[in-house]
C-alpha cells in the first residue's frame, strides 16, 4: 500500500489540526521550494538532504529484442535521509 499526497494532506490536517485545504497549501509550498531550489542542496535538519544527481549517458538494452541503444544523460532531484531517519525506519 502507498503512502500518496491525499494521505499526507490527511495526516497534517489531523496532526497539526490545520483545515485540509490548508494541509495542502503547506505541502503545495514545501514542494515548489525544492523544485525551485533544486540546483542547490537543501538539507532539513535530523530529516535528510534534496539534492541533484547527475546520471552519466550510457548504453541500454531491450531485453527482449537486444537491441541496444543510447541513454542520454540526465539529472534527477534525490534524497538521502538523516541518520536519525535511517534509525527509526531501520
Amino acid at each position: 500500500m502507498g503512502f500518496g499526497k491525499k494521505d499526507i494532506i490527511k495526516n497534517i490536517s489531523s496532526k497539526a489540526l490545520f483545515t485540509s485545504n490548508t494541509s495542502n497549501l503547506f505541502l503545495n509550498a514545501f514542494l515548489d521550494l525544492i523544485k525551485e531550489n533544486k540546483r542547490k542542496k537543501i538539507k532539513i535538519s535530523k530529516f535528510g538532504t534534496y539534492y541533484l544527481h547527475k546520471s552519466p549517458a550510457r548504453i541500454g538494452r531491450n531485453p527482449k529484442t537486444k537491441e541496444e541503444f543510447k541513454i542520454p544523460a540526465s539529472e534527477k532531484l534525490a534524497f538521502k535521509a538523516s541518520n536519525k531517519v535511517k534509525s527509526i525506519l531501520n
